[in-house]
């Protein structure tokens, strides 16, 4: 038990069945985490009803309402910490990620000499598939913006198919995160950064969704570009370290609340 893939999702159940299955289907020991926002459209009924053909491979949390991307792979996260793994990914439930590069990702952590891999579209052998022009130009120049306000030397600071190490996770104080949105992504990456850890891009194909509605809106846009500036003021005054040891463990009890969330597995 070694690598957990979390995967947050809200009405995803035209994809959910077949990227879990396409997950396991690597035979790579990866486990999956599957954060339910409260589906309307029973995305978590039916990772419940895989449950049993994955014991022990498959686990679900459900929370009562939309709560945030960032809320959502925090808790994972920390749960991800609490039973012991020591790679943990993030990844879309769309299909826009290529699970094959879950393995990748994996081994330039595991063997590259990488505290963090990230899958980018942006660096050499990465591209888009599908997206209309004027999205590739907004990402890009999203992250040109990012890149010329942080410093960070990141090419795809927004990308959310991404590697941690144990030693990464353990290390951010994941309290002190500020956004819980689309500039979620790139304030870890600048945490993890800032606390002198080593970020490889991996170079990934992504491809737009085929099935269910894309999560982008004209507020993601608005978050992105006012929250990279208020992650560069955030910066001259927090302290992304963990305030214990690093090789302190995250407990379960951090993470019981049982206004918030419902769990099942």
């Amino acid at each position: 038990m070694d690598k957990l893939v979390v995967i947050p999702t809200y009405n995803e159940r035209e994809n959910i069945s077949n990227v879990i299955h396409a997950i396991f289907n690597l035979d790579e020991g990866f486990h999956v985490l599957v954060i339910d926002d409260g589906s309307p459209d029973g995305t978590a009924q039916i990772v419940k009803e895989l449950q049993p053909k994955f014991p022990r491979q498959l686990f679900i949390k459900e929370r009562r309402g939309k709560l945030g991307l960032g809320t959502a792979y925090i808790y994972g996260f920390k749960w991800a910490l609490a039973n012991g793994y020591h790679f943990i990914f993030e990844m879309d439930a769309d299909f826009s990620h290529n699970p094959a590069d879950l393995v990748r990702l994996y081994k330039a952590c595991r063997f590259e000499g990488a505290d963090l891999s990230i899958g980018s579209r942006y660096v050499k052998g990465g591209g888009v598939v599908n997206w209309p022009a004027n999205r590739i130009a907004l990402s890009k120049g999203g992250s040109l913006y990012t890149r010329m306000i942080t410093w960070m030397p990141v090419k795809d600071p927004t990308a959310g198919f991404v590697c941690y190490t144990r030693e990464v996770l353990n290390t951010i104080n994941l309290d002190e995160i500020h956004f819980t949105g689309y500039a979620f992504q790139i304030e870890m990456k600048f945490a993890a950064w800032k606390l002198g850890f080593k970020l490889k891009e991996v170079p990934i194909m992504f491809q737009d969704r085929t099935y269910g509605i894309s999560k982008m809106n004209k507020g993601i846009v608005k978050e992105g570009i006012l929250g990279v500036l208020k992650l560069r003021w955030y910066s001259l005054f927090t302290n992304y370290r963990h305030r214990v040891k690093k090789t302190e463990s995250v407990t379960l009890a951090h993470l019981h609340n049982k206004e918030m969330f419902a769990d099942s597995k």
